[in-house]
């Protein structure tokens, strides 16, 4: 099983979390099952941003990055060299540490 070390995040995971999971698993409905509401306007097509995850540890062990994420990221809020779209990490082998970025850019967010 990997260790997922999820930092606190004001409002989706105030605590943080640490998960256990299966490799092969994606790393943004791991979240939404472990009851962390990442958002994810585009339904984990690939096609936003608001899923949006800093990769603090275990970056290097993820497949790399599609050239359709790229394009994407390039409209992140907070965008960094680790940064990813959770919909699109399938969890590997090696234990992540991961940063919810505090604002997404989600003009049409369910909860507001």
């Amino acid at each position: 099983m990997t260790k997922i070390k999820v930092g606190s995040h004001p409002e989706i995971c105030p605590e943080g979390i640490e998960l256990e999971v299966a490799p092969g698993e994606s790393l943004c409905e791991t979240l939404l099952d472990n009851g962390i509401s990442i958002e994810h306007a585009c339904e984990l097509s690939c096609a936003c941003t608001t899923c949006h995850v800093v990769v603090r540890k275990g970056f290097s062990g993820l497949d790399e990055a599609s050239e359709a994420e790229e394009d994407m990221l390039d409209k992140a809020w907070g965008l960094e060299s680790q940064s990813r779209l959770s919909c699109q990490i399938t969890v590997g082998e090696e234990d992540l540490e991961i940063e919810l970025p505090r604002y997404t850019i989600n003009m049409v967010s369910e909860s507001h």
